[in-house]
């Protein structure tokens, strides 16, 4: 790249490693609890879906895990666009901690992308049966998994809304009012999981669809919490989120989706490959597929750790990175990784040491053959125990790659670890080997390792590059760019 289109940070001076160490640490977890336990709480009302399915017949809950396989490839690639928000908030911020307008029109721009992105996504799940049966789902299945995905899909918007919401308040280091909402929404979830599917205080037993229904109800509550609560904040309230009157930005508009594209492909890479997974269980059969739900479930919840610790990285480094500070973006991003990967071996030995404890919660003690799903669990959760580690590193570093505004290329490295790589060894082991449902996990795996090896091999470049700043719309010297023109 030559000196004409890049810009480099200036060096910053050396602090003693002890002491910046310890004050990243200290950062990157006081930022990332909140989020983590944020996102275990939203995990959880998923889990409660899952867990109180499998208590109302194993067939209710293979309908439910292929009808969310479904559901969240959609919804995590929506995310990825309006999680955008996220870095481009915090290098605002970072830039300048007074620019109101610059972060509420980047918010405002947002919100307009959720609904933009939930009305072709609402269309194809309405829809949705005739495409399960067109890949060779049973027909009971597929017929169970869109009444469930009927009454789910409109959680679809206020989920948006609220992720966009919750991106702007930790970009303010406002994390707090994220895990409220998400602690208030788990108890409801359960409450209205267990009233609207099994059909208690008078109410009709709706079966899968009051799970759905369920979950709609519970998002839209976080949504609610997070609107009242940015009138209430004294420093949401200089930003005007909600109260000022929404305007169109094109520049900010053009920013968040040249950004958020890149990272939605990134996660509808990594989340089709699971739910494509479901969907070869699905072929292999109903036994295989409700132990991939049970062990996917457990995989997903203990995953929200590095999630959370992935997207503080993405607003430290997000806030160095607007400072212009290279040292800080460093430290700020290795440090996330070695959090992580701290957690991540954690994980892993929990789920090889206590498995049958993590199972146990998710099938009834009288379901048809319990002996042969639980079996089939714990094989699958024994290579997740394994996936964990490479799952955790790419998390992070695809975050800290967000922060420094480094979305395409991670996209097209996704896309070649979870489609070219883990996808064909998953298959070959799956339909072409005793494996069968094991053989899908391996592959999994594969995709996982390759993925992140990639991503760490960018971040390293980006690393002893100084953190150059490739695009044109970012190459003018800072004090010419408006706040408006970001890009990745």
């Amino acid at each position: 790249m030559c000196a004409a289109n890049a810009m480099t940070f200036p060096a910053q001076p050396t602090t003693a490693p002890r002491r910046w160490l310890a004050r990243e640490i200290g950062a990157t977890l006081a930022l990332s609890g909140p989020i983590v336990l944020a996102n275990v709480a939203v995990n959880l009302m998923t889990t409660t879906d899952v867990m109180m399915l499998g208590w109302l017949s194993p067939h209710a809950l293979a309908a439910g895990a292929l009808g969310q396989s479904v559901y969240t490839t959609l919804l995590l690639f929506c995310i990825g666009v309006v999680g955008a928000l996220a870095p481009l908030a915090a290098s605002l911020v970072g830039a300048d901690r007074k620019d109101f307008g610059g972060l509420r029109s980047a918010f405002h721009q947002t919100l307009a992308s959720a609904f933009l992105l939930a009305a072709p996504a609402w269309l194809m799940l309405w829809n949705v049966e005739p495409i399960l049966r067109a890949i060779g789902e049973p027909p009971d299945l597929a017929a169970d998994a869109a009444r469930y995905l009927h009454a789910l899909q409109w959680a679809l918007a206020p989920a948006l809304l609220y992720f966009a919401t919750r991106s702007a308040f930790a970009a303010l280091d406002r994390v707090g009012p994220t895990l409220a909402a998400g602690l208030i929404a788990v108890v409801f979830n359960a409450g209205a999981n267990y009233v609207l599917i099994f059909g208690k205080l008078g109410l009709p037993a709706l079966g899968v669809a009051g799970s759905g229904l369920a979950t709609t109800l519970s998002q839209t509550a976080m949504l609610l919490i997070l609107i009242g609560w940015s009138f209430l904040d004294p420093r949401l309230r200089r930003y005007r989120l909600f109260a000022a009157r929404p305007h169109f930005d094109w520049p900010a508009f053009a920013a968040l989706w040249r950004l958020g594209l890149p990272i939605g492909a990134t996660i509808a890479a990594e989340v089709a490959i699971f739910g494509a997974a479901g969907l070869a269980m699905g072929l292999i059969g109903p036994k295989s597929l409700e132990a991939h739900a049970i062990a996917l479930q457990i995989a997903s919840v203990a995953f929200m750790v590095p999630l959370g610790l992935g997207q503080a990285a993405s607003v430290r480094v997000g806030h160095a990175f607007g400072a212009h500070d290279a040292r800080a973006v460093s430290r700020a991003g290795w440090t996330a990784l070695a959090v992580t990967m701290t957690y991540v071996a954690l994980s892993a030995t929990t789920m090889l040491t206590f498995p049958r404890l993590l199972i146990a919660p998710f099938l009834s003690r009288d379901a048809a053959d319990l002996d042969e799903i639980v079996a089939l669990a714990l094989s699958f959760l024994q290579i997740a125990a394994l996936f964990q580690l490479f799952d955790g590193a790419q998390a992070a570093l695809a975050n800290m790659l967000r922060g420094i505004h480094d979305s395409r290329w991670p996209a097209a490295m996704a896309i070649i670890g979870y489609w070219a790589i883990g996808a064909p060894v998953g298959v070959g082991l799956a339909f072409f080997t005793p494996l069968r449902g094991r053989g899908l996990w391996i592959g999994l795996a594969c995709g996982l390792a390759a993925t992140s090896l990639q991503l760490l091999a960018r971040w390293r470049g980006r690393e002893r590059n100084g953190f150059l700043l490739a695009d044109r719309a970012t190459s003018a010297p800072a004090e010419r760019r408006s706040p408006n023109a970001l890009a990745d």
